[in-house]
């Protein structure tokens, strides 16, 4: 009796640990090490079995995803197969004579209608020509009908976080088909495949797939980064590769937790990136034409923010977040006018700072950090950044806000909110729309849902107003909206969309 009441216990231990071993290995190999009266040899042959079934698991997981990324794979072939194969049976009717008395077709006119207001090259930067998030190219239409404003086309579209740029009527983003970047261009009228340019490169992540880096458009030619530090400079019309380097190798830096997303900045004759490489590696300027080196800069560990050329105390400088601080670099030679510490507590800065006046800027971070207004002072080469305000009533995480008369309107946590830019007063907080993004334009505020969904809210301090709201896409959406001739451009990692908002 006293032996059998005594295995009775061991017995149920035993079979617990192969249950946790089996559903969550890491948990079953601690159990293991815990388990008294278990000899060493034994524990180390049943953790080399538990650590093989949890790769078993991970490589299992690998193919599933593999094999659910090749499907979406096919679908986008499939479709711009069919894209192909109707353009060139429209080309060919168009080709034949029209017959008396018989009406041309529409779709032209309709064209030509939907681009009438457009001003060529404007949306060329990510999240606009200031990297603001502000769309002043014309008014847009405010009166969007339950199912959302016309749409001018809806289709598939590779994996990644990018948005668009718009230039000379196309499209541009960067997406991950088959294993490799590729940068795409589309008719911004009708959607239609123009060319693609990609690379064997491919990122995997648990938050998810793909380049990050929205590509920016410079005269004729664009710039793309790809989540590996894959940079290459691309012939906007033909999408021909004129030079290209990985920006990590080649400045002996690390890739970041979550991938490069900083997309490259356009300044003069220089393109400037952030491999984030330590003994002035962080901040690199190429030739935009040749890709050679210009200058190198600093030796913070890069963020998630994109820099940005402003003219801030006077002084026209670029602007860029790390990981730790944000700081003004001299655009000719890289060399440091300002620092100011913005440290979070994972060491994570992910929005883009908002120029507020000539001398002050905003700044935002999420996981607890809160927002500031910044005060930069200073001439010549002796410049000062000081704490006008600080307070955790922004905290921006997957995002940006916008600045509209006085107001910084963005999302703290997932949830729309103003607030004061002079005080950093809460004006007023509501809305749930995610990690979505925020746009502004005609005195109201786009925002896309974390889920696809399309939101006109007012931009005004006096209280959260909601317009209109629809379904735009389908699927987790963490990519900005893009705007340019009236056209507003939505996309995440499963589908793309176009709506003509103009008035």
């Amino acid at each position: 009796m006293f032996e059998s009441s005594e295995s009775a216990p061991r017995d149920s231990s035993l079979v617990g640990l192969i249950i946790a071993s089996i559903l969550l290995p890491p948990l079953g190999i601690v159990l293991l090490w815990m388990r008294r009266g278990t000899a060493t040899a034994t524990k180390i042959g049943a953790t080399s079995l538990i650590a093989a079934l949890g790769a078993g698991y991970v490589f299992l997981f690998v193919q599933l995803r593999k094999g659910s990324h090749a499907e979406h794979d096919a679908v986008v072939e499939q479709h711009r197969a069919q894209q192909r194969e109707q353009a060139s049976s429209q080309a060919a009717t168009t080709a034949q004579p029209t017959a008396p008395g018989t009406a041309a077709s529409p779709t032209g006119a309709a064209n030509e209608v939907a681009s009438a207001h457009a001003t060529r090259n404007y949306w060329t930067n990510f999240r606009g020509p200031n990297r603001d998030g502000r769309y002043e190219e014309m008014e847009v239409s405010t009166a969007w009908p339950a199912q959302g404003p016309p749409l001018l086309w809806k289709q598939p579209v590779g994996l990644g976080f990018a948005s668009f740029v718009v230039a000379d009527k196309r499209a541009y983003t960067i997406e991950q088909r088959r294993g490799k970047e590729t940068v795409a261009a589309y008719d911004v009228d009708s959607g239609r495949e123009l060319w693609t340019q990609g690379w064997n490169s491919e990122y995997n992540d648990s938050t998810g797939d793909g380049p990050r880096a929205t590509p920016t458009w410079d005269e004729g030619r664009i710039y793309a980064l790809g989540a590996t530090g894959e940079l290459r400079c691309l012939d906007a019309k033909t999408g021909a590769v004129i030079w290209g380097k990985n920006i990590l190798s080649d400045n002996q830096a690390s890739n970041l937790q979550w991938a490069m997303a900083a997309s490259p900045l356009v300044v003069d004759d220089k393109v400037i990136v952030l491999p984030g490489g330590s003994a002035n590696n962080s901040v690199v300027a190429y030739n935009k034409m040749t890709g050679a080196p210009v200058w190198k800069s600093q030796s913070d560990r890069q963020a998630y923010v994109s820099p940005m050329l402003v003219t801030l105390a006077g002084r026209r400088q670029i602007v860029v977040v790390s990981s730790s601080r944000a700081f003004g670099l001299e655009p000719g030679n890289g060399s440091l006018l300002w620092s100011y510490d913005w440290n979070t507590d994972m060491g994570l800065n992910v929005s883009q700072p908002i120029m507020v006046d000539a001398n002050r800027f905003f700044i935002s971070s999420g996981y607890g950090k809160g927002a500031a207004l910044v005060e930069v002072t200073g001439s010549g080469n002796a410049f000062n950044a000081r704490t006008v305000w600080e307070n955790v009533n922004m905290k921006n995480k997957f995002n940006s806000s916008v600045l509209h008369q006085g107001f910084v309107y963005g999302l703290d946590e997932g949830i729309l909110t103003c607030v004061d830019v002079k005080t950093g007063e809460r004006k007023w907080k509501g809305g749930r729309y995610g990690y979505g993004q925020v746009l502004l334009a005609s005195g109201h505020l786009i925002v896309i849902s974390d889920t696809g969904d399309l939101v006109l809210v007012r931009a005004t301090p006096d209280q959260h107003t909601e317009v209109a709201r629809f379904s735009a896409i389908q699927g987790k959406t963490w990519n900005y909206p893009a705007i340019a001739g009236g056209h507003l451009l939505v996309r995440n990692g499963n589908e793309m969309a176009a709506y003509n908002i103009a008035k």
